[in-house]
Order: C-alpha cells, then structure tokens, then sequence
C-alpha cells in the first residue's frame, strides 16, 4: 500500500544545482571533484551501511507498519541511494580543468577569479565554477550563469555587457586571478 507522500525514483539529473544541459561538459575544478567524491564514499561506505543496520533491526522487531525507526529508515535509505545514484552520474560525466594553466593571463577562462566595477563604482569579485561546486554565498558562480558566460573569454580591462533578470548593465572588468583549483 502506497502513502500518499509518493517519492518519484526518476531521473536523478533534477537534483542537480543547475542542469548543464544534455551533451554538455561538466566542467568542475579537482577540489569539487574530490568533495563530491568523497560525499558519494562516504554515502556508500559509512551512511548507507549504518541506516541498513538500523533497518535490519527495525524489521525484526515485528509490525513494520507503525514501526517508526523502520519506516524513517526505508525513506532515509532511498534518499541516501537516490544521492549515490545523482552522485555517479556526476562523477561519471566530470571534465576535470586545471585552471592553473591559465596563471598569468588577462583573460578569463573557467576557474578565475574575476573583480569587475560596476556603472555605481562598487568592486564585485566572482569565481568561476562548476556547477556542481560554486557557492554563491561565498561569491562562486557556475560558468553558464548569465554573468560568467558574459565574462568568459573576455580580458583585463575589457567593457562587458552583464544581462541578468534583474536588467543589463556594463562592467569594467579590473582583475583576474588563478589560484590553481
């Protein structure tokens, strides 16, 4: 008998922060390929093994049906493989870049920190990322956001036209750095 609250198994790639699009690469730095990796063994080595042995327990104490460690645990175990599942896949399509190559330039490619100046003055310092990495809390765009893909391929000094939601606006592109992720 099914519970109203149906969880869907399908196509795991919805999970994903921003789809890259079918074909598309998937860029990511090493360091993001490394902590999705390490978050996919951890999930398949320490979690998934220990919610298993909590059901197992759970099943043999009898009535499943109002068996509260049970059933937290079956949907806890299906989160758990429904992350493994959008995890391998993510791992498997990884286009691992070395933005070190690019130290030096004035153009910006993925992985650079970027400072532009905007029409009001204000400095706006961005890296960027894949989009299985990027943290816009910490200033981290993903390279097919409206303003990386503006900022892409453009050089030190260049004028660039930054199209958003919000409206367009030009930016003075003042610094590029790359750290070497």
């Amino acid at each position: 008998m099914r519970s109203f609250n149906f969880e869907s198994d399908a196509d795991d790639e919805n999970n994903a922060p921003l789809s890259v699009g079918s074909g598309a690469k998937n860029y990511i730095t090493r360091q993001g390929y490394e902590r999705l990796r390490a978050e996919w063994l951890d999930l398949i080595d320490n979690e998934r093994p220990k919610v298993v042995e909590v059901v197992h327990w759970a099943a043999s104490n009898g009535d499943r049906s109002e068996n509260g460690d049970y059933l937290y645990g079956k949907k806890r175990l299906r989160e758990i493989d429904r992350r493994i599942r959008f995890l391998t896949h993510r791992l498997e399509i990884a286009e691992i870049v070395d933005s070190s190559i690019h130290a030096g330039s004035d153009q910006i490619f993925f992985g650079a920190d970027v400072t532009y100046a905007r029409e009001s003055g204000d400095l706006v310092r961005v890296r960027i990322l894949g989009v299985d990495e990027a943290n816009s809390s910490l200033s981290e765009i993903t390279w097919v956001s409206p303003v990386a893909r503006a900022l892409l391929g453009k050089r030190l000094g260049d004028e660039v036209l930054i199209r958003t939601p919000s409206g367009s606006e030009f930016v003075a592109v003042v610094a590029i750095q790359y750290l070497g992720y």
